[in-house]
C-alpha cells in the first residue's frame, strides 16, 4: 500500500532522515555523558558568586534514553514508520478502521435484527429501544422535520394522525425504505386570479367556513372540476396518491387564505428522499414503530 503513495524517492529520503536522527541521538547521548575524572567542572555561567556546575546526567537518565531508542528501533522493524517499508505485521490505520467498523456493524446488526423481530407495540413499551430509535430520528429525520417531529411549512408534522401516504406501519416503512415524490400542478394560469380566489375560499370552508358564499358557491364547481381527481369529491384526499385531506384543517404549506391561494396559483412540489440505502430494515422498522409512538400519545 505504501510504495502505491510514496515514490522510491521520497521513501529512502524519509527513511535517511529518520535513521539519522536515531544515530545523531545516540551520538549525543555517548558524547556528552563522557565520565570525567577528578573535580566536577563549570559551565562558565556565575551569578552573584554562584556557579553552574557541568554535571553529568544520571546513569538510569541515560540508560532510560538507551531503552526509549532501543523501543522505537523495534517499532519501526514491526510497523510502518520508515519510508515505504510496510513492517513485519503489515499493519495500517485503515485496515485497522475497516476491522473495527465490521465489529461495530456485527454488533449493531445483531442489536436491530433483535428490535427487527419484536411487534410495533413491544417496541413502543421498549424504553431501550424507543431511545434508540429517537437517535436514529435525530440524525436522519429531524433536519425536515424538526427535533420534536412536528414539521415545519412544507414539512409534515409526524407526531400527529395525519399521514399523506397513510399510518399503517407498512406504509410507514415504505415511505422510509422508498421515499416519496409529491406534485401538487399549478392551476393559476388555467383558472386565473379570480378562479384561484374562488377555489381556495370553497377549500377554506370545508374546515373553518368562509364568509364569502358566493365565492364558495363558484369555487365548489372549481374544484369538482380539478381537485377532486386527486382530492377526492368529498375533499377528504387519497393516500395512494399522497393528496393530502382538505377537511381537517390541517395544512402543510400554510393554513392562511393567502398561503392557500399561493399553492394553488403556483403548486407545489415535495419530495421525501429514499433511505434504503442509508438505513438497514430493523433500523427503518424501529423508526416505524417511534413514529407511531406519536400517534398513540395524540390519541
Amino acid at each position: 500500500m505504501w510504495r502505491t503513495i510514496m515514490s522510491n524517492f521520497w521513501s529512502i529520503y524519509i527513511a535517511l532522515l529518520v535513521l539519522g536522527n536515531i544515530a545523531a541521538l545516540v551520538w549525543l547521548l555517548f558524547a556528552t555523558n563522557k565520565k570525567q575524572e577528578g573535580e566536577i567542572g563549570t559551565t562558565g555561567h556565575e551569578w552573584d558568586g554562584i556557579e553552574e556546575l557541568d554535571t553529568p546526567m544520571p546513569r538510569w537518565w541515560l540508560w532510560m534514553f538507551i531503552l526509549s531508542v532501543i523501543f522505537g528501533l523495534i517499532y519501526f522493524v514491526l510497523y510502518p514508520g520508515i519510508g515505504s517499508y510496510e513492517g513485519t505485521y503489515g499493519w495500517t490505520q485503515a485496515q485497522q478502521h475497516k476491522e473495527q467498523m465490521a465489529a461495530v456493524e456485527s454488533q449493531e446488526a445483531a442489536f436491530f435484527d433483535r428490535l427487527g423481530n419484536q411487534s410495533i407495540h413491544e417496541l413502543s413499551s421498549d424504553s431501550q429501544a424507543m431511545a434508540t430509535a429517537g437517535r436514529l430520528f435525530a440524525n436522519h429525520c429531524s433536519t425536515c422535520h424538526g427535533a420534536d417531529a412536528r414539521g415545519a411549512v412544507g414539512f409534515p408534522n409526524l407526531a400527529d394522525d395525519d399521514w399523506l401516504y397513510g399510518s399503517s406501519p407498512e406504509q410507514i416503512q415504505h415511505s422510509i425504505r422508498q421515499g416519496r415524490n409529491g406534485v401538487m400542478p399549478p392551476f393559476g394560469a388555467a383558472l386565473g386570479d379570480k378562479g384561484v380566489y374562488q377555489l381556495s375560499h370553497y377549500v377554506v370552508s370545508l374546515s373553518r367556513g368562509s364568509s364569502d358564499s358566493i365565492a364558495v358557491k363558484a369555487g365548489a364547481k372549481q374544484f369538482a372540476t380539478s381537485c377532486a381527481m386527486c382530492h377526492g369529491a368529498d375533499a377528504k384526499g387519497n393516500t395512494a396518491l399522497g393528496a393530502p385531506n382538505l377537511t381537517d384543517d390541517i395544512w402543510l404549506h400554510g393554513r392562511s387564505l393567502a398561503q392557500i391561494q399561493s399553492v394553488i396559483r403556483d403548486g407545489r412540489q415535495g419530495k421525501m428522499p429514499k433511505h434504503e440505502n442509508i438505513l438497514s430494515e430493523g433500523k427503518i422498522h424501529l423508526l416505524s414503530a417511534y413514529l407511531l409512538s406519536f400517534q398513540n400519545d395524540a390519541k
